[in-house]
């Protein structure tokens, strides 16, 4: 009896670990389907969600017939007095007043200003109306005409000077070129700013009557990129003269790299620096993400530099003269791909989860960032609001997050929030120890979308010359458009101008940073 007990025992403890084993197994299958289940409505979300990350203001809001009676105001001294707001008026805005005018006048037959009593109406005065008109794109043919000069008498007599005089034609960036800098600048202009690939372009001047090949307009943007080596120089050290870079990198495909297929990746880094007031912008093109290409760009700068989360960027910590700044931007966008790839409940309200707090107290963060705006304050009283005000919402944000880290699965969408956040903590809170460094890389962002949204139209470039050249006119658009100026007006100054620049001041003068709108030829700019 005691042998088949002891049998029993043992069989009884070997099902309950097989229980226990299966259990355990059951536990980690079901994480790993809900963490796919999070994954798949995430990657549904960015095909065929929207694209804003605001949250709307219902996420959170009762219902008016839910809210108990101590929410409503029972005495007057209750009464929440709403600050009053402007709103902005609707319906058709003014027309600038700068575009030329023609005026048509519309008048009544001479028979019709005569009254029935035989007398004459007199003008007593007028209603004007506006239309906008547009004349399609004309091009046309400027003709240098140079006459010559000889000395009759001394037809047939030998010299050493010479015997014809003529005027020298004015110098331009591409010698004998048939474009003017009116030309060049409005097809740069074009593919850089407005994301219109020279072959298209090609197609319109034909329906203008004129043949102008892709391949001469490509050849005249790496010319001019070629010719402002010396501006991207002076640019770049008017970023170093700044107390903060910001820095991005977006991929771009190159199709004849050599030793390379055309289907590697490279990549289009972006430097943006230099005073609050006059900030400067560089575009590099590089076939490498690797951290080296920062760092080559940062050496000898002193200040702050603010990226992403990219291990690429981990150098900056080790380097002495600067201080590492990381993106809250990246982070509230993390937690909010959670809050997306929860999805919407069928019926009732979802549930406020964990990342909906995370998002609460990045949300305070950056409400005191627009509170700061809002009253105008200077770099030294941003810098005592932070350590008043976003310190302890950091702290207690900071506690928070320690304790979650250990209850989210860490593969799930939350539990790399979580980590992500952890990890750049130290990063994340250099903001709050400064006065002039926003909390977010979003004027990298900001800057680098023109090229995006280029990308999107011409998906590569042919060489490697070429991706420099676009880099080197983005550079300079860029910076222009920063700077509060028309590009296509600061295109054909540079154009114009960069032939007869001989000294250091000449060069310096033609940086966007250095020009006024009221310089240029064109009209001011409108924002």
């Amino acid at each position: 009896m005691i042998c088949e007990a002891h049998i029993e025992t043992e069989n009884v403890d070997e099902l309950k670990q097989i229980i226990d084993s299966v259990l355990r197994k059951e536990q980690a299958y079901l994480s790993e389907i809900n963490i796919l289940k999070e994954q798949i409505r995430c990657l549904q979300d960015r095909l065929f969600g929207r694209k804003s990350e605001k949250i709307s203001s219902d996420r959170e809001q009762l219902s008016l017939f839910e809210l108990p009676v101590e929410h409503f105001p029972i005495a007057d001294e209750d009464v929440i007095e709403i600050p009053s707001h402007k709103r902005k008026k609707r319906g058709r805005k003014p027309i600038p007043e700068n575009l030329p005018r023609i005026e048509v006048l519309h008048d009544i037959d001479d028979a019709d200003k005569q009254c029935e009593c035989g007398c004459m109406k007199e003008r007593i005065g007028q209603e004007v109306s506006e239309q906008l008109d547009i004349i399609p794109a004309k091009i046309q043919v400027i003709r240098h005409i140079r006459p010559k000069y000889v000395c009759k008498n001394c037809e047939g007599v030998d010299s050493d000077g010479p015997t014809v005089a003529i005027a020298q034609l004015p110098e331009q960036i591409i010698p004998k070129c048939i474009g003017t800098p009116g030309l060049i600048a409005f097809v740069l202009v074009a593919k850089f700013v407005d994301a219109l690939p020279f072959y298209r372009q090609e197609k319109q001047f034909l329906r203008i009557g004129v043949k102008i090949s892709r391949a001469t307009m490509c050849s005249w943007a790496q010319k001019i990129a070629g010719s402002c080596d010396i501006l991207l120089t002076m640019l770049k050290q008017e970023i170093h003269s700044g107390s903060l870079i910001n820095i991005d990198e977006t991929p771009v495909q190159v199709l004849n790299e050599p030793g390379r297929t055309s289907q590697s990746k490279s990549y289009m880094w972006i430097f943006r620096g230099g005073p609050q007031e006059h900030p400067g912008i560089i575009f590099e093109y590089h076939p490498s993400r690797a951290g080296d290409v920062a760092a080559t760009f940062l050496k000898d700068y002193t200040g702050v530099v603010q990226t992403d989360g990219y291990a690429g960027y981990g150098f900056i910590d080790g380097t002495k003269e600067i201080l590492h700044m990381a993106c809250w931007a990246h982070v509230r966008r993390k937690f909010f791909d959670v809050v997306k790839a929860a999805g919407k409940p069928k019926e009732g309200r979802r549930k406020p989860g964990n990342a909906d707090q995370a998002l609460k107290y990045i949300r305070k963060l950056y409400k005191i960032e627009k509170d700061a705006k809002d009253n105008d304050l200077s770099n030294g009283e941003l810098l005592k609001e932070r350590q008043e005000k976003a310190k302890p919402v950091l702290d207690e944000f900071k506690r928070w997050l320690n304790v979650k880290v250990d209850e989210a699965p860490p593969k799930s969408l939350l539990g790399k929030a979580i980590t992500y956040t952890l990890n750049q903590w130290h990063r994340l809170v250099v903001y709050a120890d400064t006065g002039h460094v926003p909390p977010d890389n979003n004027m990298a962002e900001n800057t680098i979308r023109p090229f995006v949204v280029g990308r999107k139209n011409w998906l590569f470039s042919g060489t490697p010359e070429g991706a420099a050249a676009s880099a080197a006119l983005y550079s300079l658009i860029e910076t222009a458009k920063a700077n509060g100026l028309e590009p296509y007006w600061y295109l054909r100054h540079l154009i114009e101008k960069l032939p007869d620049a001989m000294t250091e001041a000449d060069y310096k003068a033609l940086l966007p940073q250095h020009i006024e709108q009221s310089q240029l030829a064109g009209p001011p700019n409108i924002p």
